[in-house]
């Protein structure tokens, strides 16, 4: 191989090894704030109010809106940006959320999925990227 292609290979593998440990990070980063969250957040209980419709080409997708009481009684409103069809919620369910005290927008459903849902799709894409960068740049190098 020439050396020219060599190191376009190795750039290109290097790439790989660097995104892989941007996400990586990333999902790390989300872990360490929803740690937080569960750690000096309210945890209530919310009901879904009504369920905002999304249609296009692929279907119809329903998002929950959540109305909880903070502390002071006040009623706070908040829209899931997650859409999904079935519905994931029924209008008057009560769902486990914990949210910031100093935020009352930063919400989390407490669920697996709710709580980890980011941070374990960047690592499931951070993973083969890591492993393919690295095992190759491990090749070239030792």
């Amino acid at each position: 191989m020439s050396k020219n292609k060599s190191s376009m290979w190795i750039l290109l593998y290097s790439f790989f090894f660097a995104l892989g440990c941007f996400l990586m990070y990333s999902a790390y980063t989300q872990y360490q704030k929803t740690e937080l969250l569960l750690e000096k957040g309210v945890r209530t209980t919310a009901t879904v109010k009504e369920l905002l419709v999304s249609s296009s080409s692929d279907g119809t997708t329903y998002a929950p809106v959540f109305e909880f009481k903070d502390r002071q009684r006040n009623i706070h409103s908040y829209t899931s940006k997650i859409y999904s069809s079935p519905p994931a919620y029924d209008i008057g369910e009560k769902v486990k959320i914990v949210y910031s005290p100093k935020d009352k927008q930063n919400v989390k459903t407490i669920s697996f999925w709710g709580l980890y849902r980011g941070m374990v799709i960047l690592g499931m894409i951070a993973s083969p990227l890591l492993v393919i960068g690295g095992c190759y740049l491990w090749y070239i190098y030792f």
